[in-house]
């Protein structure tokens, strides 16, 4: 925390504390632009006098609803549902959805609060949004997804639409479900449009969707060991949490630029190969995942060069480069030290928010670079903003097409980071993407008048 200005810092999280005392996840990322954007404020009166951060933790809307829906047995179930239109001033609201029994307000209200940053970074236009339900997904049959989703979608067509809000997928929130949102809002609604992303190719998709998350932030990784010393990822170590659609891709595109990944995990625990993990190792995962929904343990019984370390996370072993893909707060302060320790050099996060405040201070005080997810992981948004363009385009862009355009904007939001964070040799990415993000909203806050 900025010395001179902890007084003020102090001051203003109490302030938003005192609404939302219970609300940690909201709290911790509040903190964490509040400390790099209140001194870039005090040196810049035009964003003080019009109270921009006051009003920018406040989210336009909150929408809150009950979610009745039908189980195999006939049994009536009820879930609890959720938007949060965070902010709309550069765009309409544009955030994902997830379904977990974790999701609350608090939740919800921090990925809102980031998303608003990170779809600023993409250079799109698109405001800050971000939703979903306690509801999960996992051991349920396809027909209770389907009336979950069916009885979800019901209720929110009231409040999203192509100009309005645009939601797409997150954590438990994959094609199928997003297949199941989009045809009870076309059947209810009576119009084929762009209220969702994530679609599948044959019903006005985006090629390069499934993969952008992850794929930008290896993307951005790249960038910024070429900032540093001109380094490539060729021959790096690298270690990866979780074994969702995250951590898939940015595996594949690892393996594509010759780096070496040596781990995944689930919420079981991690497994370990040494050998590394090719590509065939890795469709061997995707089938695992993505079509029997198996857990990461079984990979050891398919790869004898694997090992299994039930209930612990990845952050433990030598590794080059951590990309934490996985969840919230997953890299605490004593694994961070570890990971220092260790030789780790670099650490992108392809989450939202996985590394606590006192994980991302020992990265700091090390020196070793850092990405905030609103930076490194905003490729999945910025695709996302890209399959909204073909919609209204009515077009489709090839693979290659889009791949160069999530390139290109992956390399603009490193820039942008390098110019609001290079201090002497050393760029700090947490204080370059928050001051990014918050100077666009901000702009076109004061533009628009106290609304």
């Amino acid at each position: 925390m900025s010395g001179s200005f902890e007084t003020e810092i102090n001051d203003f999280m109490q302030k938003v504390s005192a609404k939302d005392s219970h609300q940690k996840e909201f709290l911790q990322a509040v903190q964490e632009v509040a400390e790099v954007v209140i001194p870039f404020i005090a040196e810049n009166e035009k964003y003080s006098k019009h109270n921009i951060l006051e009003r920018i933790v406040e989210p336009e809307r909150v929408i809150m609803f009950r979610v009745p829906w039908l189980d195999d047995a006939g049994s009536i179930r009820v879930n609890r549902g959720f938007r949060v239109q965070f902010n709309s001033a550069i765009g309409p609201y544009k955030g994902g959805l997830r379904f977990h029994p974790t999701v609350n307000l608090s939740i919800l209200k921090f990925l809102g609060f980031e998303q608003t940053f990170k779809n600023s970074l993409t250079t799109l236009p698109m405001g800050g949004g971000k939703g979903g339900s306690d509801f999960d997904p996992k051991g349920k049959s396809d027909n209770e997804v389907m009336k979950f989703c069916q009885s979800f979608m019901t209720e929110l067509q009231r409040h999203v639409g192509s100009n309005t809000d645009v939601p797409a997928g997150d954590i438990g929130v994959g094609g199928r479900e997003i297949g199941y949102l989009f045809g009870q809002y076309k059947r209810l609604r009576n119009e084929f449009t762009g209220v969702l992303t994530g679609k599948a190719i044959n019903w006005g998709g985006s090629l390069i969707r499934p993969e952008a998350t992850g794929y930008g932030c290896v993307y951005f990784t790249k960038h910024m060991l070429e900032e540093k010393d001109g380094s490539q990822l060729k021959g790096k170590i690298v270690g990866i949490s979780g074994s969702g659609n995250v951590a898939q891709y940015a595996c594949e595109k690892l393996i594509q630029l010759g780096a070496k990944v040596i781990t995944l995990s689930d919420s079981q625990g991690y497994v370990v190969d040494p050998s590394g993990i090719d590509n065939d190792k890795l469709e061997f995962i995707k089938t695992l995942k993505n079509e029997k929904r198996g857990r990461i343990s079984e990979y050891v019984k398919e790869y004898s060069s694997a090992t299994f370390h039930e209930g612990k996370r990845p952050w433990s072993e030598t590794m080059d480069i951590a990309l934490p893909c996985a969840t919230q707060n997953e890299i605490n302060e004593k694994e961070a030290e570890m990971l220092v320790k260790n030789g780790c050099m670099c650490v992108a996060e392809g989450a939202n928010m996985p590394s606590t405040p006192e994980a991302i201070r020992v990265f700091q005080k090390s020196k070793i670079l850092f990405a905030p997810g609103k930076a490194s992981n905003a490729g999945g948004v910025a695709t996302s903003g890209l399959e909204m363009s073909q919609n209204s385009l009515r077009y489709a862009w090839n693979r290659e097409e889009v791949d160069e355009k999530l390139k290109d904007i992956m390399s603009a939001i490193h820039g942008k980071c390098v110019e609001f964070g290079k201090d002497a040799d050393h760029v700090d990415y947490v204080k370059g993407a928050n001051i990014a993000g918050f100077v666009k909203v901000a702009d076109a806050m004061i533009d628009q008048g106290v609304v």
